[in-house]
């Protein structure tokens, strides 16, 4: 019987990498509901673009090692979701998005999850899915646009608006479609028949 092949040494050290990444923005939930209680809208706003931004990193160290761990594409989706909810739920708590389309958002995601819990390989995300999850953190993160972030524009500027509000205004149109793209995965899942069949 042949030998398994060998593993480069530097595999196991980028996907232990990729994991820590990924438990670092589960953890990054709680603080940046916390700053946003507290009113420090700036912080919370690098809180979640280092979450975002440590999405992309974890997922370029599994790459480069060949593949993620299977533990570590469970975990992946999960922890974006812990970190989302976090501003989705201040965010309808304030009334800038309506409470049941947040709602929509969460059940779906749970749904997805659930699914996700009952695959051998984690069940990876689809492009959809990819591409919902970089449309999400984009408009929650101008959403979360802190109000005297004007960077140098006159407030008369920017359509009238003002900076700030300009980008909570476009923050708020992208979340529409990042809605949509949620909800159209998790049909696509369905009409396969990925969750019950179990594939």
């Amino acid at each position: 019987m042949a030998p398994p092949p060998a593993v480069p040494l530097g595999v196991p050290v980028l996907r232990r990498l990729a994991d820590l990444l990924t438990i670092g923005r589960a953890l990054l939930g709680l603080p940046l509901l916390l700053a946003l209680s507290a009113g420090y809208s700036g912080l919370a706003w690098g809180l979640l673009l280092l979450g975002g931004l440590s999405d992309a990193a974890d997922g370029a160290l599994a790459r480069s090692a060949g593949g993620g761990s299977v533990w570590g594409a469970r975990l992946d989706p999960l922890t974006d979701k812990i970190l989302i909810s976090a501003p989705l739920i201040w965010l309808a708590a304030l009334g800038v998005l309506p409470i049941w389309a947040v709602w929509l958002l969460l059940a779906r995601e749970l749904l997805i999850s659930g699914w996700r819990a009952g695959q051998g390989s984690g069940g990876p995300a689809s492009l959809a899915g990819k591409a919902k999850t970089i449309l999400q953190f984009l408009a929650l993160l101008l959403l979360l646009w802190p109000a005297d972030w004007t960077l140098g524009v006159p407030a008369g500027a920017a359509g009238g608006f003002g900076l700030p509000v300009l980008m909570q205004v476009i923050g708020w149109w992208l979340f529409w479609p990042s809605l949509l793209l949620a909800l159209s995965s998790a049909w696509g899942y369905l009409r396969q028949g990925r969750i019950g069949e179990g594939m």
